[in-house]
């Protein structure tokens, strides 16, 4: 793992020291609601949502040789390199002037994770999990339609496959950290959006009082 430290330490300017930021992770799998959630947070606590994969698809249309290769690991559904998708979300929370983020879809693996604590310094406040099932994850991804390459159906088992690999053990490390926050994500979006909210609402009255 030094190596990836190292080259994600490479050109990477170190968050500012005055800087403390409260960062949440929200992790589930591909089709499990992140996204829509993620919004509805935004609108009612005033955090800054950062979606790895769309930090990852701006670098892609950027036509950098970055995004090349990029583009092409996501096509195979194969997991971008951690200090690729650090670099992005380190410049992303620098440039931002809120303190509260919620960074969506990352870590995707065990290495993300501790590569993204030992470079940035930044633990997750807690983890939201959105728990779905494979067959309805599945049914949302091939029902939508966003012009997007890697909504086909072999592509959306291979990210199913990486997911169950990679990022089960993620979560499994920070509930043993009692860092989980589990939602049940087969429910309707209001539905669901309530349970966020009982997750959110009482440490944010804690912080006004």
């Amino acid at each position: 793992m030094g190596t990836v430290v190292e080259s994600a330490n490479q050109g990477a300017v170190s968050l500012p020291t005055n800087k403390k930021v409260t960062v949440i992770f929200v992790l589930g799998g591909p089709g499990s609601g992140k996204g829509t959630q993620c919004t509805n947070i935004v609108e009612h606590f005033g955090y800054t949502h950062l979606s790895a994969g769309d930090l990852l698809r701006a670098e892609i249309k950027s036509g950098s040789e970055n995004g090349t290769m990029i583009s092409n690991m996501i096509k195979e559904g194969k997991i971008v390199p951690s200090e690729v998708t650090i670099k992005l979300l380190q410049r992303a929370i620098q440039e931002n002037g809120n303190d509260k983020f919620l960074i969506d879809g990352f870590p995707r693996n065990e290495e993300n994770r501790a590569a993204f604590e030992l470079v940035t310094g930044i633990e997750p406040e807690f983890v939201l999990f959105f728990d779905c099932p494979e067959a309805e994850m599945e049914k949302r991804l091939l029902g939508r339609n966003q012009g997007r390459d890697d909504d086909n159906i072999e592509t959306i088992r291979k990210r199913f496959n990486v997911y169950m690999e990679s990022s089960l053990p993620v979560i499994e490390y920070y509930n043993s950290k009692g860092k989980v926050r589990k939602i049940d994500a087969v429910k309707p979006v209001g539905e669901v959006f309530e349970a966020v909210k009982a997750v959110f609402t009482p440490a944010n009255e804690k912080v006004a009082a």
